[in-house]
């Protein structure tokens, strides 16, 4: 089994290879250039409590489509933004596809419920919807 540190070293490998030319990457290789591994650990336990509180919206039965839902999505765009890259909408809409297609992230997201990364998914899906169809 791998140790946190060959993980997250394969996984930037992977993620270069995939996105290295992007300004995206560029901006979040910049922003963690100096990143201790508490920094990298403060970066995980957040991304967990986001994934926490959508496990918690499932769990109680709410509708992607709701507002809640849509602020979860609000908070897990607003966490990305704050700690990595600008979350744009085909950013954002590219992750919850990840999220609920790539095992290892499902995996991963559903430690916090069984479902939840296609939950999570679902509801960046109708975030995406809506934003489509609100007025300018």
């Amino acid at each position: 089994m791998l140790g946190k540190e060959e993980r997250r070293k394969r996984y930037a490998e992977e993620a270069y290879e995939r996105w290295g030319d992007t300004d995206a990457f560029r901006e979040s290789a910049r922003r963690t250039a100096d990143y201790t591994a508490d920094d990298w650990n403060a970066l995980s336990d957040g991304m967990d409590a986001v994934m926490k509180g959508f496990a918690a919206l499932k769990a109680s039965g709410a509708s992607p489509e709701g507002e809640p839902a849509r602020r979860q999505v609000e908070r897990l765009r607003a966490f990305i933004t704050q700690r990595l890259y600008p979350c744009t909408d085909a950013i954002l809409a590219g992750l919850g596809q990840m999220y609920g297609s790539d095992p290892r992230f499902t995996k991963h997201i559903d430690r916090h419920g069984e479902g939840t990364a296609a939950f999570v998914a679902a509801c960046i899906e109708r975030y995406g919807a809506s934003q489509d169809t609100e007025p300018a």
